[in-house]
């Protein structure tokens, strides 16, 4: 199977580290999909993403030619990807300021805000 970066293809985890994944394309391709590229958002367990024996769909990386070994990605394929998110916005209300307060001045406004919430 020729293969080239950038190509959508399909696999099988065949093995988990605690660094990644391990996929079986083919009876010749092997690759791994590195636990950065499992998601987005932070991967403390990797079985919480992929199991042994799922067939996913990936994005070729990179193509190491001398063992036809692969680096995979399962997050290029997300739609929820860093650049497609909408960025959050500071909303100020018109009390709010911008700038900086030393903590000595503000520190009893928020005291008084703090009984004030929890009623004392």
């Amino acid at each position: 199977m020729k293969l080239t970066p950038g190509q959508i293809i399909t696999g099988q985890i065949t093995g988990i580290q605690p660094y990644g994944a391990f996929v079986q394309i083919d009876a010749e391709t092997t690759g791994l999909i590195h636990i950065s590229e499992l998601s987005d958002g932070f991967v403390k367990d990797i079985e919480s993403v992929v199991k042994i024996g799922d067939r996913l769909t990936l994005k070729v990386l990179e193509i190491d030619p001398k063992t036809n070994h692969l680096k995979l990605s399962l997050k290029a394929l997300k739609s929820t990807s860093r650049k497609s998110r909408p960025r959050s916005r500071l909303v100020l209300k018109p009390k709010d300021k911008l700038g900086f307060t030393p903590v000595k001045e503000a520190l009893s406004a928020w005291i008084a805000e703090a009984k004030k919430e929890l009623k004392l």
